[in-house]
């Protein structure tokens, strides 16, 4: 196959939905990219997903992120895909608040609420989307009120101590101080 071909069948299989029929352990995202899909029984999926649900609500972000992510990667149904990689962005952007990065934050809240937005169409998992989308525009619209890091150096060179590894990822990666921005809870819909 050569690159032209392998492109055509990747913009062919986005254009159907369909995963790439060279690579049955691949598929399309709504954003055009070939993903790999790594299989793990249904089971296993759904306690990756309550493990990594409980993660964020205790406020281990990057543990929550690590933990949702085997249940992203085995999910074949776009719908699901999109709901878990929203999930993990939005874990990852406490990551980033926890490591004062607010560019950081802001890209990853940014990705969660339009992978979000496409979960709320199809799958939701039974979680309150809605509610959830509301609590990411309200903080993004805090991250944009904020006034902007001077990026002076003297913050670098502080003794800013690092988080704890389960919310802000391995030792080392935190030279500012975390953001006043709090997690939005990720609540499961109230029945109707």
């Amino acid at each position: 196959m050569t690159a032209a071909s392998g492109r055509a069948s990747v913009a062919a299989s986005a254009a159907s939905g369909a995963g790439d029929q060279a690579h049955p352990d691949r598929l399309v995202d709504p954003r055009g990219r070939a993903k790999v899909v790594r299989p793990l029984p249904a089971a296993e999926r759904e306690m990756a997903v309550a493990r990594g649900l409980a993660a964020y609500a205790r406020g281990d972000f990057y543990l929550a992120h690590e933990e949702l992510e085997p249940a992203w990667m085995a999910a074949t149904d776009p719908g699901e895909r999109e709901l878990l990689g929203g999930l993990i962005k939005v874990a990852a952007a406490f990551v980033h608040a926890s490591r004062g990065n607010p560019a950081g934050a802001r890209t990853n809240l940014r990705g969660a609420r339009e992978r979000l937005a496409g979960a709320a169409a199809g799958r939701d998992g039974g979680l309150d989307i809605e509610r959830l989308l509301v609590a990411i525009d309200d903080r993004l619209a805090r991250l944009a009120a904020a006034p902007e890091s001077t990026g002076a150096t003297d913050v670098l060179d502080a003794a800013v101590p690092d988080p704890p590894h389960d919310v802000a990822g391995p030792p080392g990666r935190s030279r500012r101080p975390p953001l006043a921005l709090e997690p939005p809870a990720i609540a499961r819909r109230s029945p109707a």
